[in-house]
């Protein structure tokens, strides 16, 4: 038999963490012998446990340490992590480290350092002096950079449940067209208070009056429907009102956001009449034409060219909008990123300080922006299609609530808690 020794730390009873590393050792033919444990008295106090795993051979036994390495397992008698030069510019080497999206630490000259930047599916960049460790993109890796591979010196913290009980507490991802939204929806507006209020406290008492794990910024991810559904007013009036801090979408949320105030349509359909209007499908392109003759969204807006509706407000309320676009894409718009790389660098720029995200009506953009999201960002998905959220689960963003819903209906409801009387 083949043994090693793991330990866990943290509130590892009441977030079941401690029952899934047991049963994943028992799903992949180990066992186990718990040889001490220490049990914290209070909800307040961490829990320690050390585990004896075995296996039937030394291939089994590293197969089940790395299974059990994401929820916090620790080798007892850790090493430092390996480090290898990258071959070429965008290249990795075989053995590079893959990171998951949970807050992660390395080994390196006998001290544990914190990897900034976490995000799934990156590699783990370390420079010497200073000590420091940051995920890096696969295209971004340049020749001679120093790259962690394999899995020993690299340890992984897994999500543990907050002390209040709310949608997000469960971090559930379980999707069901049947389950009542109201009570999630009033802790997504019990959240997005809490964050306007903690970022209106760094505004006025600086970053260090406010709380760095709630977050100072919103972000809402939406794709066209959001629009075609009659959403628009609701999501205006949450950027008015300082709900939301940060849009991710594309071309066609923007191009039919302003096609509705100029025009009264989105994609050619009256939003008022409730009927296509004569020669509507030209109006997004008449739209689009407009806006790049303006030069951009914001010379558009200034201009008086667009008056009201999303994309108005946002920049009113310097909200940091990141467009990126896709292949189909009509125009586009000034301010549509058409570089895929450049979209994900701005992206990942915009991230910092998010403490809640709403993915609304996009499938591509939402599993984007959860892939780029730590995990401890509470996300809300939000689909007619269950496919969608579903799929963003399955994608690794497990910290993500889904709720099978129209867009519209959403964005309605919320804006209603949040004191809307639309």
């Amino acid at each position: 038999m083949a043994t090693e020794t793991v330990t866990l730390e943290g509130h590892i009873i009441d977030s079941l963490i401690l029952a899934k590393v047991l049963d994943t050792i028992l799903q992949r033919r180990g066992t186990f012998t718990i040889k001490e444990m220490h049990v914290g008295a209070t909800r307040e106090d961490a829990s320690t446990a050390t585990i004896a795993v075995h296996a039937d051979s030394t291939q089994r036994l590293t197969a089940i340490l790395h299974a059990v390495q994401p929820h916090g397992a620790v080798v007892e008698h850790a090493v430092d992590c390996t480090l290898e030069s990258a071959p070429k510019d965008g290249i990795l080497p075989d053995a590079f480290y893959a990171t998951s999206h949970l807050r992660t630490q390395i080994r390196l000259n006998h001290q544990w350092l914190d990897v900034d930047a976490i995000e799934m599916d990156l590699a783990i960049r370390v420079t010497l002096n200073p000590p420091r460790a940051r995920t890096v993109p696969m295209a971004d890796v340049k020749a001679g950079d120093l790259i962690v591979t394999g899995r020993t010196g690299v340890r992984v913290f897994p999500l543990e449940r907050p002390h209040e009980r709310d949608a997000f507490a469960f971090m559930a991802a379980d999707v069901s067209s049947e389950r009542p939204h109201h009570p999630m929806i009033a802790d997504v507006a019990k959240r997005m208070r809490m964050i306007r209020d903690n970022r209106q406290k760094a505004c006025t008492d600086g970053e260090a009056a406010c709380d760095p794990d709630l977050g100072t910024k919103v972000l809402f991810v939406g794709g066209p429907a959001v629009i075609h559904a009659g959403g628009r007013e609701a999501l205006t009036w949450l950027i008015e009102s300082g709900f939301i801090h940060v849009l991710f979408c594309g071309n066609a949320l923007a191009a039919h956001d302003m096609e509705a105030s100029l025009f009264g349509t989105s994609l050619g359909y009256g939003l008022r009449a409730g009927c296509a209007v004569p020669h509507g499908h030209e109006h997004h392109l008449r739209t689009i034409n407009r806006v790049r003759n303006a030069g951009s969204l914001t010379h558009a807006v200034e201009s008086g060219l667009i008056q009201d509706g999303v994309i108005a407000s946002c920049v009113r309320q310097h909200v940091d909008m990141v467009l990126a676009g896709s292949i189909r894409d009509d125009g586009p718009l000034p301010d549509v990123i058409t570089d895929t790389r450049q979209a994900q660098t701005a992206m990942r720029a915009a991230l910092p300080g998010v403490g809640l995200a709403l993915l609304v009506a996009t499938t591509l953009h939402a599993i984007a922006t959860g892939n780029c999201l730590p995990a401890k960002v509470p996300t809300v998905c939000v689909d007619i299609n269950p496919a969608v959220p579903t799929k963003l689960s399955d994608r690794g963003s497990f910290q993500s609530i889904g709720l099978v819903m129209d867009a519209a209906s959403f964005l309605r409801q919320l804006a209603q808690a949040l004191g809307w009387e639309g």
